[in-house]
């Protein structure tokens, strides 16, 4: 698809959910998140379910603990017992959250906190001793199963502020409120080839009751391959790849899949009535965005006791040290001196904190320098301004928002018309609305979405192109003002809806950490 052929509404579109600056997940994109991997939020995923039956559901997927190496055992990628991770929805176009989805995780090892051990000794002299692995046996989701520590969680929703709305228990539907995680894809020796893994993580998928809400919805949380594929090594070094393969979208296949496609994440995957995520004033635009939290404060013990993660001891107050709505913001966007900042910061307040961020980008000056091609000449980019902190008319824009900065605040989140019908896995076009699929990105993101070559676009200026002399879009900019607006950008790395799984949980199955010989 060429982008001089788009028509300008599905242009105008298309800017609705990005920065103009994502060119990959948000991975180790903070000096503190890089001590903090369990924290770390790696990509976020809003779109209305396009399993077959879905209608009428809304999926998120917030992927967490970014860069495993499936052979990284022998501890492998837990999450945190004493983080508190959540995915928020604004439905009202104020910026704030409206919903709360939260999870809190506990290890706990099996065999009374031994963990599988084993008789060590001669008869008569034997002693049990526990084993440093994960397990000492195949697993099949069994109750006996070897394994020596179980992954469970709780789920909670909040309505209204996080902290001090009203707090309910999500349940599983068939009852109970403790929900248990599979173990990471070990290995084919211990948990089998793909095929037998899905089938073990199926049993992991559950209904649940949301309070408040006469529909149960679903949960997964578990290992997954990382959905997007980019070649990280090759953008930070300062895009370390011919101009050709960089402007030309005949050249698209330069970079093949990338190094994160041999990575894997931990996917928290929800699925909810979308009556139970919009407003009842019929407002059909949610806005979503994760964050972790951790306590405030952490003692740690020289002379731990036997256990798990039992060298700390944390206490106080929540304190948000990760925040994830539109790919890549703080990677890439936000100037290193901030980067902090930004992933403890809510969306209602990026306006005072950020602008300058959005107003007076960086990225398109680098691409000028690495590539000769002229960034956009307009300040303040309100082209930007209103694909990145407000959403775009009559597509993903909250109706109370009636300009830049009018009806409601300038944030940042990723944005999803939830009155846009889902397209088919089968017909889905990976540029989203540009190329007719309305329900695609920027209408939320959907995991074959490709976020990349959209932005990338949108950053060298393809609104000020399309929009014409008499700005027919409404973004404040003009084609003089983008001599590069109508090059068609482009990362390399591929994606498509039919390369990942078409049904709850979507996320490909993760990758093993050895094969059998």
């Amino acid at each position: 698809m060429h982008i001089r052929k788009l028509s300008l509404v599905a242009l105008a579109a298309l800017a609705a959910c990005t920065a103009g600056v994502s060119l990959a997940s948000s991975h180790r994109e903070a000096p503190f998140i890089t001590t903090q991997p369990k924290v770390d939020g790696a990509d976020f995923y809003l779109f209305n379910s396009y399993e077959a039956g879905r209608g009428g559901f809304v999926t998120m997927i917030a992927n967490y603990l970014p860069l495993q190496d499936p052979y990284g055992g022998p501890n492998y990628f837990s999450l945190d017992p004493n983080a508190l991770y959540e995915i928020h929805i604004d439905n009202n176009g104020d910026a704030a959250e409206d919903i709360t989805l939260q999870f809190r995780f506990k290890n706990t090892l099996n065999n009374g906190g031994a963990g599988i051990t084993l008789d060590i000794g001669p008869d008569g002299a034997r002693k049990k001793v526990a084993i440093p692995l994960r397990n000492a046996g195949g697993i099949t989701g069994a109750a006996a199963d070897p394994v020596s520590y179980r992954e469970e969680y709780e789920m909670f929703i909040v309505r209204g502020d996080r902290r001090t709305g009203k707090r309910e228990q999500i349940t599983m539907a068939g009852g109970g409120t403790t929900f248990t995680k599979p173990i990471d894809y070990i290995g084919e020796k211990s948990l089998g080839n793909a095929a037998a893994y899905d089938a073990y993580a199926g049993k992991y998928v559950y209904g649940i009751n949301v309070p408040g809400c006469a529909t149960p919805g679903k949960v997964f949380v578990g290992q997954r391959q990382d959905p997007f594929p980019v070649s990280l090594g090759t953008i930070f070094d300062l895009v370390n790849a011919p101009a050709a393969v960089i402007t030309s979208e005949s050249n698209a296949a330069a970079f093949g899949a990338g190094q994160i496609a041999n990575k894997n994440v931990t996917s928290l995957a929800v699925e909810m009535p979308t009556g139970c995520l919009t407003a009842a004033s019929g407002e059909k635009v949610i806005g979503g965005w994760t964050t972790a939290s951790l306590r405030q404060a952490r003692v740690l013990n020289g002379k731990p006791d036997s256990g798990l993660q039992a060298s700390e001891k944390a206490g106080g107050a929540w304190t948000q040290v990760s925040r994830l709505g539109m790919p890549l913001v703080n990677e890439v966007v936000i100037g290193l001196k901030d980067k902090d900042k930004f992933n403890a910061s809510k969306p209602k307040d990026d306006a005072a904190n950020f602008a300058d961020y959005v107003t007076h980008p960086t990225l398109p000056a680098l691409i000028q320098v690495l590539f000769g091609a002229q960034a956009p000449t307009n300040f303040p980019r309100t082209d930007l301004m209103t694909a990145f902190l407000t959403g775009l008319p009559t597509v993903n824009r909250p109706g109370n928002i009636t300009a830049l900065g009018t009806g409601g605040p300038l944030a940042e989140m990723l944005r999803l018309n939830t009155g846009i019908a889902a397209t088919p896995a089968s017909a889905q076009n990976s540029l989203g609305v540009v190329a007719g699929d309305a329900a695609g990105f920027p209408n939320g993101r959907r995991l074959g979405d490709d976020v990349v070559d959209v932005s990338l676009r949108v950053a060298m200026g393809a609104l000020c192109t399309l929009t014409g002399a008499t700005d027919a879009l409404k973004v404040g900019c003009k084609p003089a003002d983008a001599p590069a607006g109508a090059v068609e950008f482009v990362d390399g790395a591929r994606t498509k809806a039919t390369d990942y799984k078409t049904a709850f949980p979507y996320v490909n199955t993760p990758l093993p950490g050895a094969k059998n010989f």
